[in-house]
């Protein structure tokens, strides 16, 4: 790798809570800064597959997972230089309050992110039912970490112009760092959401409404030329060229991995996308709500998303399902996450209705009112899969709010041992039939780069399996 260093100007999004308006802020920013002509590169703190889908959405760019679990500091940098290199700015949404972290120490926290990538802080705070009190609020988070440079504030839900007056004169008072905007109280500024987060932004058309009503508030409520300033003052980044994937293979030799991608599947982090790509294979995408038939494929990847919500639709589409069904029986290739473990079933059921589902996997699964499996999870795989060598040690994330009934033991095993989150059933995960691996974990591709060179590997083999003579053809 070449080290390089570069100005990129960069701010972090945090406050010190959840449901403060981080997402509203970000959203806000992103939509103001791409109609000022400018090229912005987003990114979010953390495994969350909902915000990004927004943020890519707003901008136009691919948003980028930065997570200092499955992450280290060093790829933090890498991901966060290489993608906003080409960007006139790069804006970080945070995560849950500002030093919140797996442990005491804050480790993986907002704060963190932004002390690896160098970058100021924007703090968003909240101030229902709040006025002078929100000095010694923000200066406590000025002063908590004298590392970190919490550069200004945005306040959210201000009430009336008195309000405002007040908050802002106990800031310039008592903190000396500048108010960069208001947002007033107003139902306009909020997001439809449903029990994982955010509703996904390709899910419904009509969403983009909302992002285009934060856009205009931002335009009239945030001071973009103090923003930029604050984005400015970041020092020169020092980073390694990206390159976590190798060994592309010649165009007639290439597999080709179909990946499930449509308004049930969303849940990708692009990197994986790209990993697979980068590793020598083609990629078609199935839609497994209109595609009638599975096309000639040699591995598929099923991400996550919402399967409960479209599952009417899954079920009508017995001719994917049963092709799908067909393709593990004759040895397919398949990972699956989540949405894809499910997709893989006997059956869904949810609202106390059952759907049928492609029935590779011997197992049931039920929706619940409560999370299941939510954080990050860490697997030690210990038994044979197509995918993994026995000791890898995965660090992942799950966030699912189904379970797993009826398992037949004597059709499936599993080759994850659970050591941190929920998995399957506490202790497992990653359930195995022939070619095929299903869990709960989503991994990142930074996180865990030989999953992608060993999926293309499993798919070429299939491919040569599948097209014997192909091997002894000659282009004329």
């Amino acid at each position: 790798m070449q080290l390089n260093q570069k100005n990129i100007p960069r701010i972090v999004v945090g406050a010190p809570s959840g449901r403060s308006g981080k997402t509203t802020v970000t959203l806000g920013l992103l939509a103001a800064l791409k109609n000022a002509g400018m090229v912005v590169q987003p990114f979010k703190k953390g495994p969350d597959f909902i915000d990004p889908s927004w943020m890519t959405m707003v901008t136009g760019r691919a948003c980028r997972n930065l997570d200092g679990f499955m992450m280290t500091g060093e790829s933090i940098r890498d991901s966060f230089a290489g993608n906003a290199a080409d960007a006139d700015i790069g804006v970080v949404e945070g995560a849950m309050g500002l030093f919140d972290g797996v442990d005491i120490e804050g480790s993986g926290s907002t704060a963190e992110i932004a002390k690896a990538i160098g970058a100021p802080l924007i703090l968003v705070v909240d101030t229902t039912r709040m006025t002078r009190s929100v000095a010694p609020l923000v200066s406590g988070f000025i002063h908590f970490d004298p590392e970190l440079k919490v550069a200004g504030v945005i306040l959210n839900k201000v009430a009336r112009p008195r309000h405002e007056n007040m908050l802002r004169e106990a800031i310039d008072r008592y903190c000396g760092i500048p108010v960069l905007g208001v947002i007033p109280k107003g139902r306009q500024f909020a997001i439809p959401d449903r029990h994982l987060g955010l509703i996904p932004a390709a899910e419904r058309d009509e969403l983009a409404a909302s992002v285009t009503e934060i856009g205009k508030a931002a335009l009239r409520y945030f001071d973009l030329e103090k923003i930029l300033e604050v984005a400015n003052s970041a020092p020169p980044l020092a980073f390694n060229t990206p390159s976590f994937c190798s060994g592309r293979a010649a165009a007639g030799d290439r597999p080709v991995i179909g990946i499930f991608r449509d308004r049930a599947f969303t849940f990708y982090y692009p990197e994986n996308i790209e990993a697979l790509a980068s590793s020598g294979a083609e990629l078609v995408y199935i839609d497994s709500l209109t595609d009638r038939t599975l096309p000639d494929v040699d591995a598929l990847y099923i991400g996550g998303g919402f399967p409960e919500v479209f599952a009417e639709k899954i079920e009508a589409n017995e001719s994917l399902r049963w092709a799908v069904r067909d393709g593990v029986e004759a040895g397919l290739p398949v990972y699956a996450e989540c949405g894809g473990l499910m997709y893989l079933s006997g059956s869904i059921v949810w609202n106390d209705r059952k759907y049928c589902m492609s029935g590779c996997l011997p197992f049931d699964v039920v929706m619940s009112d409560r999370p299941q499996g939510h954080g990050y999870e860490v697997i030690e795989v210990e038994g044979d899969n197509p995918f993994f060598p026995r000791g890898t040690v995965i660090k992942a994330h799950e966030f699912h709010h189904s379970r797993v009934e009826n398992i037949d033991e004597q059709k499936v095993s599993f080759s994850f041992r659970v050591t941190r989150g929920w998995g399957i059933d506490g202790r497992r995960d990653g359930a195995v039939y022939k070619n095929v691996l299903a869990c709960y974990s989503h991994l990142h591709a930074r996180s865990c780069p030989g999953w992608a060179e060993a999926m293309v590997k499993k798919a070429r083999e299939y491919k040569d399996k599948k097209k014997p003579e192909a091997r002894s053809q000659k282009p004329e």
